[in-house]
């Protein structure tokens, strides 16, 4: 199914008065950098009537998902078999689905493709200047009263050019500082093999039959120490945390994010006691292969830090394939010693998987007001210190779900902002607002520069939603289209939800919404299986050995067999029989 794009039902943002400043309204934007990001935020300004100019260093689209087999200097790298750990239906933009037969997992070259789709779909390319790389950006000589930037650049040749914007949007990624921890390890400089970070990490081929420790248990750290333990002799995991591991399967096969994302299970995580959520969370991971056993148990609890997306590390511990080990301390020429004094010798190669620092020299140094010189953001987006709100960093968050659908959203109220449409609130509210947020994830994540970009995907997609107007109203939809109503209610929190109503409505929303377990099915339909016709015979069987359990404890006046006292349980084998026929999944 092909979007027919997206409706702006509003007035133009032009006709409107009252704005934070109705005389001059930003009207030209600059957006910095072209990913997926970058092609959002350029949609975003054409659908509120502005003129996007946006500014890519290199000469195609992509960002992050552009494989190079050379990294460079301040530009994200990923490897070669990078694969998403979010599904398609949940990561899309919000008025263009995934092709059917995409697979729901996609390769980083697949994922390449849709944005390319994307920005063909809503003519985006002719907004963009490749191989034009953005040497500063700094309030204009009027600022105080335009709020205009001045936006310095540099073409392929070195010839650089100023430009005077309305507003800009910041859309380069995090993804861009390499970091690994020095002050950690000791004895470094003894290290007979080869130390890097996994920003240049591209492919296993040059550890085969070697011995590599990979430091770190992010979701890259366990992607790269699955691939490496292929080829190597022996791998081993070094992590100061752990991880709960969760595969990218669910029940029935489907994708797990689709099971997990979805607004009654949002509603049941902040309502439900949090030890009970905890309990039944961990006992479940736990009952796939137990966290203790493999040395994977973390010190947190299941809610309270990140989650490993990973299929494989499990498989790989139980060949012996990989080694889990605690934190690295020390070097000793070709050994390496662990937090538990342990050592491993003859070790060859050391991959540090120990994340990124965000960096944007193109900013004023004004704004790094935070803790440690970093950005402070409004809802992560907005400085509080600027006059006028005229410059929005978009991507600068970390959620245990999709962040496309997410840099959109942000992306939809930004231009808002910058039209007048929205306003924000005073600086105080806003500084208030962030501390509180800051410290709200401090309990969690104990390093403030990681608590400042954490959020509960849901709960902030419809605060920003509420914003926009485009926040779906599950009481009108369950009382004016039940079918729709539950989907949104009880499926997964896919992005066609914010399309259903307000500024940029969709007509293809509901459709969309109401196709979107189809979509799943598509790719997995390979082999043609004839479809079992509807039974009523699970059914029957269910309830007749209910009858019969019910008849022999009353006959032999006995306690009521245990798979009576478990309503729940009895549910749930009603459902898996019912399920045998293949269509609950879909429907």
């Amino acid at each position: 199914m092909l979007p027919q794009g997206s409706s702006q039902s509003e007035d133009p943002p032009w006709s409107r008065t009252g704005s934070w400043r109705a005389d001059t309204m930003a009207r030209r934007v600059a957006v910095i950098g072209a990913g997926s990001s970058g092609l959002a935020c350029i949609k975003c300004c054409l659908d509120e009537g502005l003129e996007p100019v946006c500014f890519e260093c290199s000469d195609d689209i992509g960002g992050l998902w552009r494989y190079k087999e050379r990294p460079e200097p301040e530009h994200c790298s990923i490897y070669r078999s990078l694969i998403t750990n979010t599904s398609k239906e949940i990561m899309c933009f919000s008025d263009f689905p995934m092709p059917d037969h995409y697979p729901n997992y996609l390769h980083n070259s697949q994922l390449l493709q849709y944005l390319g789709l994307y920005a063909a779909h809503f003519d985006l390319l002719r907004h963009i200047h490749f191989q034009t790389s953005v040497c500063s950006v700094k309030q204009g000589p009027e600022f105080s009263h335009s709020g205009q930037w001045e936006v310095e650049t540099k073409n392929r040749v070195g010839d650089k050019e100023s430009h005077i914007f309305d507003a800009v949007l910041v859309c380069t990624g995090h993804y861009t500082q390499p970091v690994i921890p020095l002050k950690d390890f000791t004895g470094m400089e003894t290290f007979e093999g080869k130390c890097y970070h996994s920003w240049e990490y591209k492919d296993p081929n040059a550890l085969q039959g070697k011995r590599v420790v990979v430091v770190g248990i992010g979701n890259s750290g366990g992607d790269i120490a699955v691939e490496i333990s292929r080829a190597a002799e022996k791998t081993f995991l070094s992590t100061r945390q752990g991880a709960w591991v969760i595969g990218r399967m669910s029940d029935r096969g489907l994708p797990v994010d689709l099971t997990m994302i979805t607004r009654l299970g949002s509603f049941l995580v902040h309502f439900l006691p949090r030890a009970l959520v905890h309990w039944a969370g961990e006992r479940r991971l736990n009952q796939k292969y137990d966290h203790r056993l493999y040395g994977l148990l973390p010190k947190q609890r299941l809610l309270e830090g990140r989650t490993l997306i990973n299929d494989d590390i499990p498989g790989r511990i139980l060949l012996g394939a990989l080694v889990m080990k605690p934190h690295l301390q020390e070097f000793r020429g070709s050994s390496v010693v662990f937090e538990d004094g342990t050592v491993e010798d003859q070790i060859e190669a050391v991959v540090f998987c120990t994340g990124y620092n965000y960096s944007f020299p193109f900013l004023p140094s004004s704004l790094f007001a935070g803790p440690g010189h970093e950005l402070t953001l409004y809802q992560h987006i907005f400085s509080p210190t600027l006059k006028h709100p005229t410059l929005a960093v978009l991507g600068l968050v970390s959620t245990k779900g999709p962040i496309m659908p997410m840099v959109e959203m942000q992306a939809r109220w930004a231009t808002r902002v910058f039209t007048g449409l929205n306003q924000l609130p005073p600086k105080h509210t806003m500084l208030k607002t962030i501390e509180t947020e800051r410290r709200k994830y401090l309990k969690s994540f104990p390093c403030p520069k990681h608590a400042a970009v954490q959020v509960d995907y849901i709960s902030y997609m419809d605060e920003l939603a509420q914003q926009v107007a485009v926040r779906p109203n599950l009481l009108s939809l369950l009382l004016r289209d039940p079918r729709l109503g539950l989907s949104v209610l009880l499926g997964p929190c896919t992005p066609y939800q914010y399309r259903l109503r307000g500024p940029g409505q969709w007509a293809g929303a509901r459709q969309a919404i109401l196709t979107q377990w189809e979509r799943v099915a598509c790719p997995f339909k390979t082999r043609p299986i004839p479809e079992p016709q509807p039974s009523t015979q699970p059914l029957l069987l269910t309830v007749s050995c209910t009858a019969l359990l019910l008849l022999a404890a009353i006959y032999s006046q006995a306690k009521i067999p245990a798979v009576l006292r478990d309503p729940a349980g009895l549910l749930n084998r009603l459902c898996l029989y019912l399920g045998s026929c293949g269509r609950c999944a879909y429907d």
